[in-house]
């Protein structure tokens, strides 16, 4: 603890006024003392205790603590630093940084940690741990911040930020990787046609890296397919939709000549495939005149072919009409549920319920059909 003492001027008046009253007191003392008269040094002592009452003079003594500068030390344990031997570099560096620092006078080391229990679906947030780590810290204290990081990075200081940053880099100078980009494919096409999907074989490092490269393309887990593709150019693949519903696209593209990791080979799209005219399956479970609004809501469209059944006897209705005195058809259920389902795009239950059971059979022809995309 340093113990302090100063002088200071605690007055009241303004200091125009203090210079302008000084002033005025000088030449009034000056003029006394040139005229020589009478009792001109006790004027003059009078009029200087006076401007010095004015002046009002404290003697402050202070009792000054100096508190610790910090240093932050922010680690980056995100999944990027596993590959290789980053882990290792990444504590031996932490391990260096420290015995350096703990070297230094009057200075606190505060590590923070970016990994486990982290969200890395927005990327590597390192800045904002740097926040974390200096909340309580005023900016006076901040003797440095040091980022023990691979790199990747998806924010920035904040624009206040004003103090040193150094940043100690791990992996090697001759890493290379090949990563595998799929442009954003359209969300649906039409059934029967192609879409285009571009995709882009990078390779980042590895001098001596082949002009082409081999993409595997496969669609709904099927058969595989494979292309020959320009490494650093995109290229326009043709997706057919061949079917109604999800269109699952996956890419693999072959290992490159240095790699860090396999998991940004591969990448999915899903398109949904649409039919250029939707045919619609309407099965009523009882006759109602909510049907006509239907009719005239799926009729409106004129690309929409409509198959309507409205079931006219369900099976808890009994009025003792003989059968061969009934002018109703047999509903189709074989037909609609086992051999045709799978030709609507859309199939709408209205007024469909416990008096109108399906067979499990059929119901599970139903589940499959969407889980298809029906």
């Amino acid at each position: 603890m340093t113990v302090f003492e100063t002088l200071s001027l605690t007055s009241r008046l303004p200091l125009a006024v203090l210079v302008g009253l000084g002033g005025a007191a000088a030449v009034l003392v000056l003029a006394g003392v040139l005229r020589r008269g009478r009792g001109a040094a006790a004027r003059a002592g009078a009029v200087l205790a006076l401007f010095l009452a004015l002046l009002d003079p404290r003697l402050t003594e202070e009792a000054r603590q100096p508190r610790d500068d910090v240093a932050v030390v922010v680690v980056d344990d995100s999944p990027s630093q596993a590959i290789g031997d980053r882990r290792r570099q990444t504590e031996a560096a932490l391990a260096a940084l420290l015995d350096r620092l703990k070297a230094q006078e009057r200075l606190s080391v505060r590590v923070e940690r970016l990994g486990a229990g982290e969200n890395f679906d927005d990327g590597t947030r390192l800045f904002a741990a740097v926040r974390r780590a200096t909340a309580d810290v005023p900016r006076g204290r901040l003797g440095g911040v040091a980022l023990i990081t691979d790199g990747q990075v998806h924010d920035g200081p904040p624009r206040e930020w004003g103090g040193p940053v150094h940043v100690l880099l791990t992996g090697r100078p001759d890493e290379g990787d090949r990563r595998l980009v799929v442009g954003r494919p359209p969300g649906y096409g039409i059934v029967g046609k192609s879409v285009p999907v571009a995709v882009t074989v990078e390779d980042r490092g590895g001098d001596g890296a082949p002009a082409n490269a081999v993409l595997t393309v496969r669609r709904d887990g099927g058969a595989a397919r494979t292309l020959t593709v320009p490494v650093g150019r995109t290229y326009v693949f043709q997706a057919d939709i061949s079917h109604g519903g999800a269109n699952v696209l996956e890419f693999e593209v072959e290992p490159g000549p240095a790699e860090l990791s396999l998991a940004n080979n591969r990448a999915a799209v899903t398109i949904g495939g649409v039919r250029d005219r939707l045919k619609v399956l309407l099965l009523s479970g009882r006759p109602h005149p909510g049907e006509r609004t239907w009719r005239n809501l799926l009729k409106a469209d004129a690309n929409v072919d409509l198959v309507h059944f409205t079931i006219l006897r369900p099976i808890d209705k009994d009025d003792f009409t003989p059968l061969n005195e009934l002018a109703l058809i047999a509903f189709p259920m074989r037909e609609l549920f086992e051999e045709k389902l799978g030709d609507f795009d859309l199939v709408i239950f209205d007024r469909f319920g416990v008096h109108n059971p399906l067979p499990d059979a059929y119901l599970e022809n139903v589940v499959r059909y969407v889980r298809k995309g029906g």
